[in-house]
């Protein structure tokens, strides 16, 4: 009986023993490296700590293979290394607005609770900064010569103190509804900017990389400008029927006829966002709108869009780079290649939505072990990108 007995308490103890891992914070996560987390099935759930899961791609050639949470190929150049690079003609540009969520009353407790990732807490409007000011961490480990540019509305206090990092106040209209909309005018109004000022005083033209400010640069950028030396802005594609161009990395060659073309190609966007996508004016509209200028050219084909190679075509004037999502713009789970893994040259990750506390856990986990590249890190990221969180 006595033998039967511990047999039923084992069995009993066994759903415990599956999800306990799930209980532990990220604090834990940093203290026990390779503690192993059950993914939750429950993708509706928002978590407060990470979720690991298994690393898709293990066994593909050309992806990430990870070992819990250790890269067994992957290995990206120590910054030392860059310093010499080309790279120190590059700005990053963002558009970037806070919505200050204080003077609301805290009626509604999404408004008001705060969330804590590592030993920081954050309320709505500090999530938002935190994500900036990790996003700037990215680039300057990843291109350390380079500098930012944050186009921001002018009744907007942002309390950034970096060095290379400029605010350029750009007068529109920031509000959610209208935020990608706006986002299209401020990158036309920087780039009539910059043309000008190179016209009348003949001023320094840096390469520009406009991005969303969600994204964790992870490796030099500066083969895109001298691997492909012909084009005069680039643009993310993806195998997507619907949404094939993603509007959070756009390259811009840092030339007089780089700059206006780009302008020029940014201007149609606009004129056919206004005009098509106004309904979508909150979410996609810019996305849907570029893909309908590069699908209108009459020669363009759209067939290219589902082979992950870097391709140029020449779209209304203009000579455009077409670049993979999967390395220049890599989205966990949403992004290219999602069920393959993450390719080794992976360059550019996007934190969309409800991953941005995994934006900030990356860089908290790769500051916490001083690792000499961001190898691990990434196998976090993998293992984690399913999972929603309370960001």
């Amino acid at each position: 009986m006595g033998i039967f007995r511990g047999w039923r308490l084992l069995f009993l103890s066994l759903p415990l023993l599956v999800f306990v891992p799930l209980l532990f914070s990220v604090s834990e996560l940093h203290r026990k490296p390779n503690l192993e987390q059950d993914l939750s099935k429950n993708h509706a759930k928002k978590f407060d700590h990470l979720v690991l899961g298994p690393a898709a791609g293990q066994g593909l050639p050309n992806r990430l293979q990870c070992q819990g949470l250790k890269a067994l190929n992957k290995t990206h150049s120590l910054p030392s290394s860059r310093m010499l690079s080309s790279s120190d003609n590059i700005s990053f540009v963002t558009v970037f607005a806070v919505y200050n969520s204080s003077q609301i009353a805290c009626r509604d407790d999404k408004l008001c609770n705060t969330v804590i990732v590592g030993n920081a807490s954050y309320n709505k409007v500090e999530r938002s900064m935190a994500i900036l000011d990790t996003f700037i961490n990215f680039i300057q480990v990843s291109v350390p010569k380079s500098n930012v540019v944050i186009l921001s509305d002018p009744a907007s206090e942002l309390p950034i103190h970096r060095n290379n990092v400029h605010l350029l106040h750009i007068h529109g209209d920031y509000s959610r509804e209208k935020l990608m909309l706006q986002r299209i005018k401020s990158y036309i109004a920087f780039l009539e900017t910059r043309y000008e000022e190179y016209i009348q005083r003949k001023n320094h033209l840096d390469n520009y990389i406009f991005t969303d400010s969600d994204v964790a640069v992870v490796d030099d950028l500066g083969d895109v400008f001298k691997k492909y030396p012909d084009f005069h802005l680039a643009l993310t594609f993806r195998n997507n029927k619907d949404q094939p161009l993603n509007s959070g990395f756009i390259a811009v060659r840092g030339t007089p006829d780089g700059i206006l073309k780009a302008k020029i190609f940014l201007q149609q966007v606009l004129e056919v966002y206004n005009s098509k996508y106004m309904k979508a004016s909150r979410m996609l509209g810019d996305q849907l709108a570029l893909a309908w200028v590069v699908k209108s050219h009459p020669s363009f084909d759209v067939k290219r869009f589902t082979r992950p190679e870097a391709f140029l075509d020449e779209i209304h004037g203009a000579s455009v780079l077409f670049l993979p999502c999967a390395v220049y713009n890599w989205t966990p789970p949403e992004g290219a290649g999602q069920f393959h893994g993450m390719p080794l040259d992976v360059k550019v990750v996007h934190f969309k939505g409800s991953r941005k506390r995994l934006m900030l856990e990356s860089w908290n986990f790769y500051t916490s072990y001083a690792a000499s590249d961001y190898s691990d890190m990434l196998c976090l990221i993998l293992r984690s990108g399913r999972t929603k969180y309370d960001f």
